[in-house]
């Protein structure tokens, strides 16, 4: 039992089980680690350690035809201690061997966790440093604390250094909220030689700003316990006495119709493969191929204020510090509720230690309201019954922001990747002659939290039916007739846009016309719509990058410019924003390409392996009730079955009428006995 009265599960693999798929074990990384180091020629640090996926036709190949199990294989990004250097090791886990080592230039990885705390410890004993508290009235550093983060732009050092910039804040306590007394200064640093490179104070008509003081917390031991309504809302208790209606065998799941591989990795966290449900109308009984591989592969927080020093401020989450590496363990709270299934997560330290993030995913069903009802107007005859959906949900820490992924899908195919951002606004000292607007919001005294952007990339590597897939523009538009044709104007139709090669698969969403897309299979036509099978991508949360074009911020975020990005399948391009995203310039780098490079070979995307690039999320203008801690906000994208199946893929479902589990208890009552003895009177034997 965990400690918020849920119920759990942990699923245990063994050597014997592992999935081609499987993240890497805590011996593999071990493993990996000892390889590495007694093949280098100098002592490592280990930025990271993943496993190599293998190349899809190989995988293809050992999933649905019985060849050769892939060699596991992981990739480490290294750095010899004391350079800038990076280093790609591959490493054959079955010979134990270095199959390569490849040192790639004028690149920066990810800062992991290890790396961030770097500048906390160097900047809070550097003079300069204490100085500048000085200049502010603060003569205890214990109470001084630095939020790293990657560094958007600089132009004062090239890739000799490796960078972060933190911001600074000040806490009157040890548990008060450093958000409210954000301080005047930001420091760089070396992140390799530990090096405090510059403070960088900002002054108004040559004036220091001096700190908000006022308190602004939400921890209950200085809330007080008195602010708090114990009594206003009544428990709800969400059980399922006969278990959860999934089983897991290692990482893969099985739920209602579908089956899937949940995977993880350091820079995506979740990663869900071979997606597939089964087909209750088909006469053999098959599974049908959706989905081969599912990620959140970029999230891009570019901030809206022109003035220093929040033009550095534009963070690429994933690219930049890892969904993996900031991932929380939900054990300590109810993050879900009901039965629970727990999947752990395993990682490295900067020596190549296993680092074990207990209960990273969770996996749970949830009632989904009406899966589908009618009442017959004439006799009062109701038929209904209730949808599901089973959410696999990972949440991450990034300083201030908490991101919660929950990845969703339901009893008719649905999949839905819905975020809820929460935690606590990014905020600046507000002098006494200046304001918060336009760029920003005066979320309390003098504290200035500035305008923002969310933008989310979700990676879909689509299988409808097969490998080869195209992806088709929908827009609803009123039809081209003539006046004899429409005589009462009411005709509109679907105006249908076949994207052909990757430049023409670059689309923006348009309201006026509810745009969407298919991805289809155009090999295989519906018997009964007479068009392709199909996923529709519905995605009206989609905002335009507002950085201008010719921009630095627009450059390193080309991707955010679209709302949606059809490229041919390549095994390993990935990132959007670049394999390297720290430092990066958004320019051409041969080893580094971003999605700009990709769409730049303008190849053909129609009946071919192809990924989609699905931009979502939104602007953020703060508000006073955003702080001190925001209520979560929800964005989402979703994909719906298109001509897919014959007809409603969850008639299988029982109504609710002869499942009287899915009964709910009247407020002033039972449950509905009543309601379920006089339906059976007017169902009579069909009952």
């Amino acid at each position: 039992m965990s400690t918020c009265g849920c119920s759990t599960g942990r699923s245990p693999s063994t050597a014997a089980t592992v999935h081609p798929l499987d993240p890497l074990s805590a011996a593999e990384i071990s493993q990996t680690a000892a390889i590495v180091r007694a093949s280098s020629k100098s002592e490592v640090k280990f930025n990271s350690i993943t496993l190599i996926e293998p190349p899809k036709s190989e995988y293809t190949a050992f999933r649905d035809h019985g060849g050769p199990r892939p060699t596991r294989r992981s990739l480490s990004i290294v750095i010899p201690r004391g350079t800038q250097q990076v280093v790609e090791v591959t490493v054959n886990l079955v010979s134990k061997t270095v199959e390569s080592w490849r040192e790639v230039k004028n690149v920066m990885p990810i800062l992991t966790l290890e790396d961030l705390d770097v500048i906390e410890r160097i900047a809070r004993v550097h003079p300069q440093v204490i100085e500048a508290c000085k200049g502010l009235g603060i003569i205890d550093m214990s109470k001084v604390f630095f939020d790293g983060w990657a560094i958007g732009v600089d132009e004062r050092w090239g890739f000799e250094r490796r960078l972060q910039q933190a911001l600074a804040y000040y806490r009157t306590s040890k548990s008060d909220n450093q958000y409210a007394h954000p301080l005047d200064f930001t420091v760089v640093a070396d992140t390799e030689r530990e090096e405090v490179l510059s403070v960088d104070i900002r002054t108004v008509n040559g004036e220091r700003t001096p700190i908000p003081l006022e308190e602004h917390n939400y921890l209950p031991e200085l809330v007080g316990t008195r602010q708090y309504d114990f009594n206003r809302l009544k428990p709800i208790n969400i059980t399922q006495p006969q278990g959860v209606s999934f089983t897991m065998k290692g990482r893969e799941i099985y739920w209602a119709n579908l089956k899937m591989h949940i995977g993880f990795n350091y820079r995506e966290g979740l990663v869900l493969s071979d997606v597939r449900m089964r087909d209750p109308y088909d006469s053999n009984n098959r599974d049908r191929k959706i989905f081969n591989r599912l990620s959140i592969v970029e999230m891009f927080v570019p901030y809206g204020s022109p003035k220093s020093p929040h033009h550095k401020k534009h963070a690429f989450d994933i690219g930049e510090y890892g969904s993996g590496f900031m991932t929380n363990s939900l054990k300590l709270g109810c993050d879900c509720k009901g039965a629970i299934q727990y999947l752990d997560a395993v990682l490295n330290s900067s020596s190549g230690t296993p680092l074990v993030i207990e209960n990273a995913i969770c996996i749970h069903e949830e009632d989904n309201g009406l899966l589908y009802k009618h009442t017959d107007f004439r006799d009062g005859r109701v038929i209904s019954a209730r949808d599901r959906k089973l959410v696999i949900s990972q949440i991450l820490t990034a300083a201030n922001y908490e991101y919660a992924f929950y990845h969703t899908f339901t009893l008719d195919g649905t999949y839905k990747l819905e975020v809820k951002l929460t935690g606590i606004l990014n905020t600046y000292c507000l002098h006494k002659n200046e304001e918060s607007a336009p760029f920003g919001t005066e979320v309390a005294d003098r504290i200035d939290a500035q305008n923002h952007q969310h933008i989310f990339s979700l990676r879909i590597d689509p299988e409808i039916d097969g490998s080869n897939n195209a992806v088709i523009q929908n827009d609803a538009i009123p039809a081209n007739l003539t006046a004899d044709q429409n005589p009462y104007g009411n005709g509109f139709v679907a105006h249908k846009t076949p994207f052909k090669t990757a430049k023409n698969g670059a689309a923006s969403y348009c309201h006026e016309t509810s745009r969407t897309w298919d991805i289809v299979n155009p090999n295989i036509v519906s018997a009964i719509a007479k068009k392709p099978v199909g996923y529709k991508i519905v995605n009206s949360q989609c905002p335009a990058l507002l950085a201008k074009p010719d921009s630095i911020i627009a450059k390193r975020g080309f991707f955010a410019q679209k709302a949606l990005w059809v490229l041919p399948y390549r095994d390993y391009e990935l990132y959007p924003a670049g394999t390297y995203v720290c430092q990066s310039t958004g320019e051409h780098h041969p080893e580094n390409l971003t999605i700009s490079d990709w769409v730049a070979r303008d190849e053909p995307i129609d009946n071919t392996d192809i990924v989609c690039y699905i931009q979502f999320g939104l602007t953020h203008f703060p508000r006073t009730e955003d702080f001190p801690i925001m209520p979560a906000e929800p964005v989402s994208v979703t994909l719906r079955a298109s001509n897919f199946f014959e007809k409603n893929p969850a008639l299988w479902v029982p109504p609710s009428e002869l499942d009287t589990d899915s009964c709910s208890t009247n407020a002033n009552s039972n449950m509905t006995k009543d309601f379920i003895e006089q339906t059976k009177s007017v169902l009579g034997p069909k009952l």
